[in-house]
């Protein structure tokens, strides 16, 4: 079974070019299912991935309702054993998927979290009193991420020639190895110019990438992880009281984006998002604020 589980992982990373982090989540999912299994027969040599009945699958979600889990994470969780019982399937391991025919309550739906433009113009002052090639390597990823609304993933991914400069697009590669072009404004133009001529060959080593763009204090490409750290320290010296995160950009990008107008179709294919029902989640976002600005300025709202 350790031998199908590392061929399925080999699956994800090669043939759909899933992140580290998705890989990693896959894996944690498929163990935590080995070990429900283990624990349900201890008198088991090994765990059989080939002999799982649907009382198995029935009896490991109500053991994770039980103990409290989400809708969204078991959800999540009957996703990954699912597409690991396809690919068992589709190489004759299984004769049938145990977990197809399986119904989960559809998850509440959570309203993104978004800045607003007072918490936004804090992060960007705040980034730009340090002009050191850390700090203005800081800049660029705040100009870029709220400017582009790309996934952190793709941020850390970036290469020099995937900037047309003339242009102002970048040439964004994004899950399933998807690429799409993405515009950015004067701004982010700014940040990049100066990070290129000043910061960046600071941060370079004799050993650097010499086509990557974000590099850390080491001169090694800079992580998602390392993004996301950077962001936190941000917001914490903006003494913004709420975690900052990257995908927070993503979100505040398309919901500015519609805000002043743009059509749900661009906003979509700008986010790289394949269905256009994963991007209508800030039609809710950009319903609630005008609902909030018409009982806030409307006299008869409220009355």
């Amino acid at each position: 079974m350790t031998d199908y589980v590392e061929r399925f992982l080999d699956y994800l990373r090669v043939e759909r070019q899933y992140s580290e982090d998705t890989q990693k989540a896959y894996r944690s999912d498929i163990h935590e299912f080995v070990r429900f299994l283990a624990a349900t027969d201890p008198n088991a040599q090994t765990v059989d991935l080939t002999q799982v009945s649907a009382l198995d699958v029935r009896v490991f979600l109500s053991e994770l309702y039980e103990r409290g889990d989400s809708t969204r994470t078991i959800a999540r969780k009957v996703s990954s054993l699912r597409s690991f019982y396809e690919f068992m399937e589709r190489n004759d391991a299984v004769s049938h998927n145990p977990f197809a025919g399986i119904q989960l309550k559809k998850a509440g739906q959570h309203l993104p979290r978004y800045f607003y433009e007072k918490e936004l113009t804090q992060l960007f002052d705040t980034a730009q009193e340090d002009n050191s090639p850390l700090g203005q390597r800081n800049q660029l990823v705040l100009e870029l991420l709220y400017g582009t609304g790309m996934r952190v993933s793709e941020l850390a991914s970036l290469e020099l020639d995937m900037f047309d400069q003339a242009a102002q697009v970048i040439t964004v590669t994004g899950k399933g190895n998807k690429t799409r072009i993405v515009p950015y404004g004067r701004y982010a133009k700014r940040a990049l110019d100066q990070y290129l001529s000043d910061g960046r060959p600071q941060l370079m080593k004799p050993d650097s990438q010499p086509n990557h763009l974000l590099f850390n204090q080491h001169g090694k490409p800079l992580a998602p992880g390392g993004i996301e750290y950077l962001l936190k320290q941000l917001g914490k010296k903006a003494g913004l009281t709420q975690k900052v995160t990257a995908h927070m950009f993503r979100h505040t990008f398309a919901t500015d984006m519609l805000n002043n107008g743009a059509d749900l179709r661009t906003v979509q294919q700008l986010l790289g998002h394949s269905s256009l029902s994963t991007t209508q989640i800030y039609t809710h976002v950009t319903t609630q604020a005008l609902q909030e600005n018409y009982r806030k300025f409307f006299p008869r709202a409220n009355q």
